[in-house]
């Protein structure tokens, strides 16, 4: 019953099974005959949602290794399955592959296609986990083919849903999309809620890489209601409590902007008019940063229950994101270094990164905003450029486009910064970024990416001005237009240096402290009083 319901994802049939011989389970004594097939089953009912991953804990330690010595090799795959899966939830990825390699090694000898197509499945979970796309690419393509060539459709297509999932990591959107709708086809007719909610989840983070984020919200909203169905604890329903918030982020960039623009313009006309469409902007920014926050939270408290790394790590990285985006750079900090040191515990290269590219973004700002009195620019500067290099080197530990984009893109615009002004190393970072970065990314990777490119084009017309004056190609400007010319783009750089400080700027300079105020003003660095 147990092995038929997992094959034909009859979900509650299967637990209600499992509840209806609860007693089997107090009672499991590995010497039992069959037990090692019954601990298998029951390890992939936990990875479905039954119970957690402590029964299969206690069941193994009943299978002492005097036990063990006189299993078959059939009972052997089993065990190993089962110890597989703890390792997947302690997320010690490479203790299960190597326990996920002996299994499939025992069950090709012994031709069990249907335990071999399960383990190919976990196996490239494993590999997703750690960033090996390839792998995981090919270990689910081998155990769907094998669960189709056993006559389980359904059981290849809880597999197919993975295999988008690296189609579109792939930057392949389109079969992507193609492959899910043939998954949610077959299992919309189950009750596979973690299954269908999984489909949905991945038409959510399509949409939102292609930038469609009202569709985006609404898959997401869906797999939600799916998962709650099954578990309102499950992980999946955090993971995607999560990937909402970070969209309903992007969605309050989008108001700020509309709301930066409306200001702007008003500003532009002196209007004076009383009634503006930037209040219910502002009331919608507002509401959208309100409910990221509390879809964190609850995230946050189900992967509190599962002591999940990678998961509370992501959950304090949006959360920083959202502080940075307001402005509050000292609070995502903090989340920045959570995230990392929860990375650290599990060596995990893809959070470990992310940390860091969030932290260089959070020193790059405070060395443009010049936060802190008396605060070292130079301190900032090179926790940035350190922050962004070992983000890279984490990177490339991964085949994580997107993450190997974002994570040059920000050592790039570090490298481009006020302070550095490497300007060719920037644009060798940006070539790098740009090759990881296709057209059809519309978030926050792409627009990092841009405003690099921006930043390099506009320093470049700067050394090209520097040139032809250095040739005496002056044109028609006078002797004090070149000498405002050069003054707006030395203070800038100065004041940088200098921490930020007027007064050490007209010191270092030798000029007033009102002509300082005046060109900073001019360029945009400080507000008119």
């Amino acid at each position: 019953m147990l092995r038929e319901s997992i094959a034909c994802r009859q979900i509650q049939a299967g637990l209600q099974c499992l509840e209806n011989n609860r007693h089997f389970l107090l009672s499991f004594r590995g010497e039992a005959r069959n037990a090692p097939e019954f601990l298998g089953y029951v390890a992939q009912w936990v990875d479905i949602g039954y119970a957690d991953v402590s029964l299969v804990r206690e069941l193994l330690s009943r299978m002492p290794p005097a036990v063990r010595r006189l299993l078959s090799v059939t009972a052997y795959v089993h065990v190993h399955m089962a110890e597989a899966l703890v390792a997947m939830h302690e997320e010690e990825h490479g203790r299960a592959i190597s326990h996920l390699d002996t299994a499939l090694l025992l069950a090709s000898e012994i031709e069990a296609r249907e335990l071999a197509a399960i383990v190919n499945f976990w196996k490239a979970r494993c590999h997703r986990k750690q960033g090996e796309y390839d792998d995981a690419f090919a270990h689910t393509v081998r155990g769907r083919d094998m669960a189709l060539d056993c006559g389980l459709p359904r059981m290849a297509a809880v597999m197919r849903v993975l295999e988008s999932w690296l189609q579109f990591q792939r930057g392949k959107h389109k079969e992507a999309l193609s492959t899910l709708r043939e998954a949610e086809t077959v299992l919309s007719a189950t009750d596979d809620h973690v299954s269908v909610g999984n489909i949905l989840s991945t038409y959510g983070r399509i949409f939102r890489q292609e930038g469609r984020l009202d569709a985006s919200v609404e898959s997401f909203a869906r797999s939600i209601a799916e998962f709650r169905k099954q578990d309102p604890n499950h992980g999946s329903l955090a993971r995607t409590l999560a990937n909402m918030a970070y969209v309903k982020r992007l969605v309050a960039l989008q108001l700020r902007k509309r709301i930066d623009a409306e200001t702007a313009r008003r500003r532009r006309k002196g209007t004076g008019e009383t009634a503006s469409p930037t209040s219910a902007f502002r009331e919608r920014f507002e509401t959208l940063r309100q409910e990221a926050f509390a879809e964190l939270d609850e995230a946050a408290g189900i992967y509190k229950l599962h002591m999940n790394h990678r998961g509370s790590g992501t959950v304090h990285l949006h959360r920083g994101f959202l502080y940075y985006d307001n402005g509050e750079l000292d609070s995502a900090s903090e989340e920045a270094a959570l995230a990392h040191a929860l990375g650290s515990e599990k060596d995990d290269y893809i959070l470990k990164s992310r940390a860091r590219i969030l932290q260089c973004m959070v020193e790059n700002g405070k060395l443009e905003e010049g936060i802190e009195e008396g605060g070292d620019a130079r301190q900032h500067a090179q926790a940035a450029i350190d922050y962004a290099r070992e983000a890279v080197e984490l990177a490339k530990h991964t085949q994580n486009r997107r993450l190997l984009a974002r994570a040059y893109t920000w050592y790039g615009l570090t490298q481009a910064n006020e302070f550095f002004d490497a300007l060719d190393a920037a644009r060798e970072s940006m070539n790098v970024a740009a090759s990881y970065v296709q057209t059809d990314f519309h978030d926050t990777a792409w627009d990092d990416l841009q405003a690099l490119k921006q930043r390099l084009v506009k320093s470049s017309k700067v050394h090209d001005v520097l040139q032809a004056w250095s040739m005496g190609m002056v044109g028609d400007k006078t002797f004090q237009q070149i000498t405002e010319e050069f003054a707006a783009i030395v203070i800038p750089k100065v004041w940088e240096i200098e921490g930020c400080k007027v007064s050490r700027v007209a010191e270092r300079l030798s000029i007033s402290p009102k002509k300082v105020r005046r060109i900073l003003i001019q360029t945009g660095r400080l507000r008119a009083q």
